[in-house]
């Protein structure tokens, strides 16, 4: 950056917000109105039928839930401490096959001091000068008493740090975010500031490599000229590019659309993540019983019943969610690791089948070894008209003998290896 500019760690924007997404035990269904936080814009309020009308029907019971069987429940509050003004909460039930009780907790805040240093706190920058954030007023464990538990960061699907979504609409003063104009071209500056918000570091924390820095910042969306976004494995920053004049102006619908339907878009990514993690753990555990089909049916149903409630890609016709969507798999690489999950699946329902064709061979095989010798000697009993118990009772005995012999040749064996699914002894 050039001389007398700004850095960002010493900017405060002219409207910053804060989301904060944190992974919870749900301990009861809480006593909150349900829906998400329905922030309100003039007569705009965004509850569960403002927002479902961005989604397709799959996705928006995956966010909101259906009718009798929420999953989103909201708190407002009003508190204030250290710069910081917490004016709600949300819970995502986000149950999994393994963790019944696995929730997101949301907290929306609004930043009224340099909000990269908190950014930074949060990401547990050891070198940060902010207090953290989540303490005190703000303790997640205080907020959420006798509702949630919040996971320890070895829990499954807890995350190292908190998931933040951050937004500055910046001054006339924050030159590296502003375009020259309307038609303008952007600075490279602004692109480094969106970076710094969306990865909570510093260029001190991390230094962006020269020789691979257009391939980390080619992922920005410009959602409009006024406006971009970047998303990272650990954060997501929307900035301004022109300056905010306050009420009234354009940002006040871009940060509600921040929090509201750009959130939806990456908590689905996030819920995507999760149930992805456990598919690909479940995968891992496949041979450790002996029911190999069964486990494989199990494995089988579960990507079922993922790919037809969660697995999407295209989540609406609002291109910018598609984006922001889109950017978080891909930092994830959830496109391939579901591909994988599906091959991997598909070779594990293969050697089932195969195993289960052996089986069925060895069934007929084994009725055959066991059925000819003996109708051959009832046969020969029958032709000679014989009626003797004696003589039935020593073609019996012969007809066990011969099958027993049979089943210690190379073909009977190979018939008992394959009832018990093995390969058998060449």
């Amino acid at each position: 950056m050039t001389a007398g500019v700004p850095l960002l760690d010493s900017v405060t924007g002219a409207r910053q917000e804060l989301t904060v997404v944190l992974p919870v035990r749900l301990t009861r269904v809480p006593d909150w109105a349900e829906g998400p936080f329905p922030f309100e814009l003039g007569s705009r309020r965004t509850d569960v039928e403002t927002r479902s009308t961005y989604f397709a029907p799959a996705s928006a019971r995956a966010l909101y839930g259906a009718p009798g069987r929420p999953r989103r429940w909201h708190l407002p509050t009003d508190i204030k401490h250290d710069g910081l003004h917490l004016l709600g909460l949300e819970l995502l039930h986000a149950a999994t096959a393994r963790n019944p009780e696995h929730a997101l907790v949301v907290l929306h805040f609004s930043v009224e001091r340099p909000l990269l240093p908190v950014l930074r706190a949060l990401a547990g920058r050891r070198s940060h000068t902010a207090d953290e954030p989540l303490s005190g007023p703000f303790d997640p464990a205080r907020l959420l008493a006798d509702v949630a538990d919040v996971r320890v960061s070895g829990a499954p699907f807890a995350i190292a740090r908190p998931y933040t979504i951050a937004f500055i609409a910046p001054t006339a003063q924050h030159t590296p975010a502003l375009r020259t104009g309307p038609d303008g071209e952007l600075p490279a500056a602004a692109d480094r500031w969106l970076w710094q918000l969306a990865s909570r570091s510093t260029p001190e924390d991390y230094p962006l490599p020269p020789e691979i820095v257009h391939e980390l910042l080619k992922g920005a969306v410009r959602i409009s000229a006024d406006w971009s976004a970047l998303v990272l494995r650990q954060g997501a920053a929307f900035l301004g590019h022109r300056p905010d004049t306050g009420q009234g102006d354009f940002f006040e619908f871009g940060a509600l659309h921040s929090r509201t339907v750009y959130l939806d878009a990456l908590l689905l990514g996030v819920l995507q993540r999760d149930h992805i993690d456990e598919l690909t753990d479940e995968l891992s555990g496949v041979f450790d019983s002996s029911q190999l089909a069964r486990r494989v049916a199990t494995l089988e149903r579960s990507i079922a019943v993922f790919r037809s409630t969660y697995w999407r890609q295209h989540l609406t016709a609002h291109g910018p969610a598609n984006d922001l969507l889109l950017a978080f798999q891909n930092q994830h690489r959830l496109p391939a690791r579901f591909d994988e999950i599906l091959a991997e699946a598909g070779d594990y329902s293969r050697l089932v089948q195969t195993q289960e064709s052996q089986q069925i061979s060895g069934a007929l095989g084994l009725l055959t070894i066991l059925g000819l010798p003996l109708g051959t000697s009832l046969g020969i009993l029958q032709v000679l008209d014989d009626h003797s118990v004696a003589h039935l009772l020593i073609a019996l005995g012969l007809s066990v003998a011969a099958t027993a012999a049979a089943l210690t040749t190379r073909y009977g064996r190979l018939v008992l290896s394959s009832l018990r699914g093995g390969t058998g002894n060449r």
